[in-house]
């Protein structure tokens, strides 16, 4: 960015701070974890740093543990405000959550700057990205020091009594849901709807359709809110995939229309209500590269506890009109709502990978002109289809078939394919040697 050009985005970005009479900033980026990690400034300390502003680059070489797995250097690295992602963060006055992204030598590993490649790839192409994501999680009676002192057995559940869309947990627990609601539209998050999902404590927040980026966005900036929203009433909010026995398995699915770029027209809709040829296309590159890349939509030991035979999560790439055991369940309509469902990224995916993934398989499919494949409409989430490839059944093969895939660094590059690979391959081996409670019961005096 030349200087002439800083000055003008300086200058927008204090006019947008004075309009909306913002005292307070949190300013930062969101890591492999989907973790939104910032600093907090006030408006002039906001404003100064601006002028020449820096962000660690140790945020895509560590992992949930913060342990790094990646050598250094290890510096702060120029990054670029995107005035355009400012929304209001509800836990204080006058304060705003503001995303900078890196533009030097972290740009090609960052999760944001993977997605925005895919939509720029998508914009040259004529379309448009509109998205919108589904995130389940479960409440827990619990607060972070209860948890611990438990030893993380026994945890209270929060309406234990729930039963999937229950009208009953609608209205007996009518105040949480509103105030809940409140909570996520209070970040600017654009909420469809809120409700009971199945099991004990378990709730879904179905987004609204936005463009692509401010779709993931949305998506991370939710589960902060939400985990907020609990500890602030003493509970706590869980987005694990798979917490255990007795409690079903956590999605985070992804809904995606591309647009005609100059009409706005929704280029997956059809005047015959079934699902048309370029989006059985962008099924086939999903078909093709998902298998290859799958931890970019499962990058946690625990995502692949979800997969276990017998769970609801469909095991390989299969996709029908309408089906919920299926990888992508189409949705065809002769109008705007037509569009495709990735049903299998977990509920703690990063958001911007997950949405980068289904948008960089489907045009790949798109511009290859791929095959159509057929749909399974009849499949158990646990069948696989003759030629269909099964997705890795954890975290160590998820990465090492994504380092191997010459596809997945044609698509995002080598850069983030090493890196992300790695990430992963560390946080497989950091579990590798644990031993469960059921598995130690299991097998200690067998």
């Amino acid at each position: 960015m030349s200087t002439a050009e800083q000055t003008l985005s300086l200058a927008a970005i204090e006019q947008r701070l004075d309009a909306e009479a913002i005292r307070i900033i949190h300013v930062g980026q969101f890591d492999y974890a989907g973790m939104f990690r910032s600093r907090r400034m006030d408006k002039a300390a906001f404003l100064n740093w601006a002028r020449a502003p820096r962000f660690s680059n140790t945020l895509s070489k560590w992992n949930y543990a913060e342990s790094l797995h990646a050598g250094g250097p290890y510096l702060t690295e120029r990054v670029a405000i995107d005035i355009d992602s400012l929304r209001r963060f509800p836990f204080e006055a006058n304060a705003v959550l503001v995303i900078a992204d890196h533009c030097g030598a972290s740009a090609n590993v960052t999760p944001r700057s993977v997605l925005k490649a895919q939509l720029k790839r998508a914009a040259d192409l004529g379309f448009d990205v509109r998205a919108a994501f589904e995130v389940e999680m479960i409440f827990l009676a619990e607060t972070a020091q209860s948890m611990r002192d438990a030893d993380y057995r026994g945890l209270r559940q929060f309406v234990p009594d729930n039963k999937c869309w229950s009208g009953q947990t609608a209205a007996q627990e009518a105040m949480f849901v509103a105030e809940l609601d409140d909570a996520i539209r209070a970040s600017d998050i654009n909420l469809f709807t809120v409700g009971g999902e199945m099991g004990p404590g378990c709730f879904e927040a179905t987004l609204g359709a936005t463009d692509g980026l401010r779709a993931a966005d949305d998506a991370a900036v939710l589960r902060q809110t939400v985990r907020a929203f609990a500890r602030q009433r003493d509970m706590t909010a869980l987005f694990m995939p798979y917490v255990g026995t007795g409690y079903p398995g956590l999605g985070g699915h992804i809904n995606l229309s591309l647009v005609d770029r100059s009409t706005g027209r929704n280029l997956f809709s059809d005047p015959a209500g079934t699902t048309n040829l370029l989006a059985r296309r962008f099924i086939a590159g999903m078909s093709r590269v998902v298998p290859d890349a799958f931890a970019m939509c499962a990058q946690s030991v625990n995502a692949y506890r979800r997969l276990a035979p017998g769970s609801w999560a469909p095991k390989s790439l299969t996709w029908a009109e309408w089906t919920f055991t299926t990888a992508i369940r189409s949705v065809p309509d002769d109008s705007d709502n037509a569009r495709l469902e990735f049903r299998v990224p977990a509920a703690d995916c990063n958001t911007h990978l997950a949405l980068a993934l289904m948008i960089g398989a489907g045009l790949e499919g798109i511009e290859s002109e791929l095959g159509v494949t057929d749909p399974s409409p009849d499949l158990g989430p646990d069948e696989i289809p003759a030629g269909a490839s099964r997705f890795p059944s954890n975290l160590g093969s998820a990465a090492e078939t994504l380092r191997a895939s010459g596809l997945a660094r044609k698509l995002f590059g080598d850069p983030f394919i090493d890196n992300f690979a790695d990430a992963c391959a560390s946080e497989h081996a950091s579990l590798a040697r644990a031993v469960s409670r059921d598995e130690f019961a299991r097998y200690a005096e067998g």
